[in-house]
C-alpha cells in the first residue's frame, strides 16, 4: 500500500479532474473548427454547437438528447469557511447559478431545461477550469441531474453536490446530498494531495429504476434511489488504488474506466467489470485518460478517449475505440478536442460532448458519430 500511495503522489495531476488541461497549450480558438476525423465505417458531424463545458449526455423517452454542462464557474470564495481543496488545484471559486441542463430537439436546436444550477472553478494557478452539472439520466419520464461543481469546498454555500430531480415546470429538487454522505462514508484509500471534501462527481447512469452515480477523486460508486436512498455500491480506491475512475456503464454488470494521473504512462488506463455486490476485475486495457464508455445492441463497446497515446492532455487527440465481444479492436474516430462524455442514441449512433474542458462561453460542442458497420 505505501508503494502505491508514493507513486500516487508522484503522479500528482488532474486527481480531482481539474488538472486536465493544465498542462496543455490553451491557444485552441473554438470548437466549430473540423470535429474529429472519422475511420472507415464512421462518419463525425457537429450536431450541436453553442455550449458552456458539456459533459454528459442522454437522450431522453422523447427522443430528444440532454446535455450537462459544466458551465462559465464562478467568483464566489468560501475561503475561510470551510475546508479547502489544497492547492494548486483549490482553492475554488463558484457560482449559485452558472451550470445548466440543456435539451437538444430533432431541429438540433438548443433550448434551456434549466439553468439555475451551480458552477465552480479551480484556482487560476490551473486556468480556472469549470465543473457544474456533471451528467444526466432518466427514470421513467423523469430526468435527474449530478451535481459536481457544488458545495462550500467549491465556492458553493448554497447547495451540495448531489442529484438533482428536474421537475415538469423546469424548477429543480435536490433528492440526495452526495457532499454529506461522502464526508459520513470516506473511502479506504482517499488522496490527500488534492483531497475534494465535496467530491468531483462525473458520471450517472439509471439501471432498474435506480440511479448509479461515480466519483473519481475518492474512487466510488453509490446507488441513489428516486427516493434519495443513498448507499455505497464499490470502493474501488479501496482494491485499486487512487486510479480516478470517470466513465461508467451497464451491461448485464457494472463497467468502469478510469482518466489515470498526469504524466502517465502511455496506454496505462484500464477497463473493469464490477458486481452490483462490488466484486471488481481488469477487462481491457492500453488505454489513455478514458472519459466515456458505452456498449451498443450487439454487445461492442466503445471506449471514449479524451486525449489518446499522450502522457498528458493534448488537444486534437480524443479517439473512440470498439472492441467487439471477441476482443477485436477498432478505432472509430480521432482528433476529437478534448472529448468528454459519450451515449448512444436510438438511432445507433454515437453522440460525443466536445471541448467540455477549457472552452469558453459557447465553445462547447457535441458530435454526432454515424456507424456504418
Amino acid at each position: 500500500m505505501g508503494n502505491r500511495r508514493q507513486s500516487s503522489r508522484r503522479a500528482a495531476s488532474a486527481r480531482a479532474l481539474s488538472w486536465l488541461l493544465a498542462t496543455s497549450c490553451l491557444t485552441l480558438g473554438s470548437a466549430a473548427a473540423p470535429p474529429a476525423n472519422a475511420a472507415p465505417g464512421a462518419n463525425v458531424t457537429t450536431y450541436v454547437s453553442g455550449l458552456n463545458n458539456p459533459r454528459g449526455l442522454k437522450f431522453g423517452p422523447d427522443g430528444a438528447l440532454y446535455v450537462a454542462e459544466g458551465g462559465l464557474g464562478g467568483n464566489t470564495s468560501t475561503n475561510g469557511l470551510c475546508n479547502q481543496v489544497p492547492p494548486p488545484v483549490g482553492p475554488y471559486t463558484g457560482s449559485h447559478t452558472s451550470g445548466r441542463i440543456s435539451r437538444i430537439g430533432g431541429n438540433h436546436v438548443r433550448t434551456t431545461v434549466v439553468d439555475n444550477l451551480p458552477s465552480s472553478q479551480t484556482s487560476p494557478a490551473l486556468n480556472s477550469f469549470v465543473s457544474g452539472v456533471a451528467d444526466v439520466a432518466f427514470v421513467g419520464g423523469t430526468l435527474y441531474g449530478l451535481l459536481a461543481g457544488a458545495g462550500c469546498s467549491h465556492g458553493v454555500t448554497s447547495l451540495s453536490n448531489g442529484v438533482v430531480r428536474i421537475n415538469p415546470n423546469h424548477s429543480w429538487t435536490l433528492i440526495a446530498d452526495l457532499s454529506a454522505y461522502q464526508k459520513a462514508h470516506p473511502v479506504a484509500q482517499p488522496f490527500e494531495g488534492d483531497f475534494e471534501p465535496d467530491g468531483t462527481w462525473y458520471s450517472m447512469i439509471a439501471v432498474n429504476g435506480e440511479l448509479y452515480a461515480l466519483e473519481p477523486n475518492h474512487g466510488e460508486v453509490d446507488k441513489v434511489t428516486i427516493g434519495g436512498a443513498i448507499s455505497r455500491v464499490i470502493d474501488i480506491s479501496d482494491s485499486q488504488g487512487h486510479v480516478v475512475p470517470t466513465a461508467l456503464a451497464y451491461h448485464g454488470n457494472f463497467y468502469t474506466a478510469n482518466l489515470g494521473g498526469f504524466p502517465q504512462a502511455i496506454g496505462s488506463s484500464k477497463v473493469w467489470k464490477f458486481t452490483p455486490s462490488g466484486q471488481i476485475k481488469g477487462v481491457e486495457s492500453g488505454f489513455d485518460m478514458v472519459l466515456g464508455l458505452v456498449f451498443d445492441n450487439r454487445a461492442r463497446m466503445y471506449v471514449l478517449e479524451t486525449a489518446a497515446q499522450s502522457p498528458a492532455p493534448a488537444p486534437n487527440k480524443g479517439r473512440i475505440t470498439r472492441i467487439d465481444p471477441g476482443g477485436a479492436r477498432k478505432i472509430i474516430a480521432d482528433g476529437l478536442l478534448f472529448p468528454t462524455g459519450m451515449t448512444l442514441g436510438p438511432d445507433g449512433n454515437l453522440y460525443i460532448s466536445n471541448f467540455g474542458f477549457g472552452g469558453g462561453q459557447g465553445d462547447g460542442s457535441v458530435l454526432k458519430v454515424e456507424l456504418t458497420d
